[in-house]
């Protein structure tokens, strides 16, 4: 055996220890871990590592909404993180396309395709043209795309489209064991408030009889013209039991509240806020949505549709305006909201801000993590925009 060809065994044998020893760690962190955001993000730094693809991008779909949205990126061009839009996974791409058709196959299942994203576009992309699509799937059943790419695009051998290929198929496991966990986590929370419903059923049914009681026996006192005493004492009785009622109905309440979206993706729920708002002023109204399918937590969807309905029931009760816009931006990253209206506006710095709602909007998306901003001037219109970080928020 020649000194080169000993010396070329051992750097295969060196690539090769290095490769399964990333596929191993790839798997024991997504073997490890439910949460699907930390899973995605782990997964395309390991791919950079492993096969020095820098940038990479998952999408994925999620029943019943047959549109994809963008779960995660790493190391976009300025021309694709800048402008959310161009990552909206129901606008064109190849490669989504193809994969919708089951047409993306190739090389271990796996395509190296021209950028559809990026045709034409020459500033803000990094060089980058082509990118590896990998398609995964839960049996037959379709999840998504992870593509990777890199500036100076070099030829993916079909040991590389296979590692890549090992790779979707264990993301696609981490996909659907995250999801079930969710989904086990969501029927969890179902069965508590059933049973927070049956304790305030059971609770209020009880105390209401106790005050009945208490109000027939001050009207029998009554008609026996009894002591004036036992009356006051008996409606006393009464008065505190009804308290009672109001204070546990107001904390079982607020621990049984659901989202007030009512089994619907928060795109859904703002589009029909949205129509139904056109309807009742007569103002024309619009929405528009950018990764609308993207699974947002429920907190956070519940404040944000709560924050967009108050800054329309604003714009109706304050702003005399002709038109007003809706936008929900989803990234993997974070989840903005904006309401703009052409109306009156206001002088923000002279306007004590509870007279629009600007406390109770606040307070809800600070809540959360957030932040609001508000942005108006006389005959300028308003422009009120919550923007919330989406990494490390979990949960109802």
């Amino acid at each position: 055996m020649s000194e080169s060809s000993g010396g070329e065994k051992t750097r295969d044998l060196r690539r090769l220890n290095h490769e399964l020893s990333v596929l191993n760690g790839i798997a024991r962190e997504l073997n490890r871990s439910v949460n699907l955001d930390q899973a995605l993000g782990f997964t395309l730094s390991q791919v950079a590592e492993l096969l020095g693809l820098r940038t990479g991008w998952i999408w994925l779909i999620q029943e019943p909404s047959p549109e994809p949205y963008l779960a995660a990126a790493q190391n976009l061009p300025p021309v694709l993180a800048d402008e959310p839009r161009r990552m909206d996974g129901s606008g064109y791409c190849y490669c989504l396309d193809t994969y919708k058709k089951g047409d993306l196959e190739g090389a271990a299942n796996v395509n190296v395709l021209t950028c559809s994203r990026l045709d034409g576009l020459v500033d803000g992309t990094d060089g980058l043209r082509y990118h590896a699509s990998i398609p995964l799937y839960s049996g037959d059943k379709k999840l998504g795309v992870m593509n990777v790419a890199s500036p100076g695009w070099r030829g993916l051998d079909p040991d590389d489209l296979k590692l890549l290929n090992t790779v979707g198929d264990l993301l696609s496991i981490a996909v659907e064991r995250a999801r079930l966990f969710e989904r086990s986590a969501r029927l969890g929370a179902v069965e508590e408030r059933n049973r927070l419903a049956r304790e305030l059923h059971d609770t209020l049914a009880q105390n209401l009889t106790a005050t009945g009681l208490q109000i027939e026996s001050a009207e029998a006192l009554l008609e026996a013209d009894s002591d004036p005493e036992k009356v006051h004492a008996a409606l006393d009785r009464a008065l505190s039991l009804n308290r009672s009622n109001l204070d546990e109905a107001r904390r079982s309440v607020l621990d049984l509240r659901a989202a007030p979206l009512e089994g619907r993706s928060l795109a859904e729920a703002l589009k029909d806020l949205v129509d139904r708002w056109e309807t009742e002023t007569g103002v024309a109204a619009r929405f528009k949505a950018v990764n609308g399918s993207r699974p947002i937590p429920p907190r956070v969807e519940a404040a944000l549709y709560r924050v967009g309905g108050e800054a329309l029931a604003n714009a109706a009760r304050h702003a005399d305006a002709s038109r007003a816009t809706v936008r929900l931006v989803a990234t993997p990253d974070a989840v903005g909201l904006l309401v703009e209206d052409d109306g009156r506006g206001f002088d923000p710095s002279r306007v004590p801000e509870d007279r629009h709602g600007l406390v109770g909007m606040r307070e809800r998306v600070e809540m959360i993590g957030g932040a609001l901003q508000v942005e108006s001037s006389p005959n300028g219109g308003t422009r009120v925009e919550a923007t919330v970080p989406l990494r490390g928020v979990r949960g109802g």
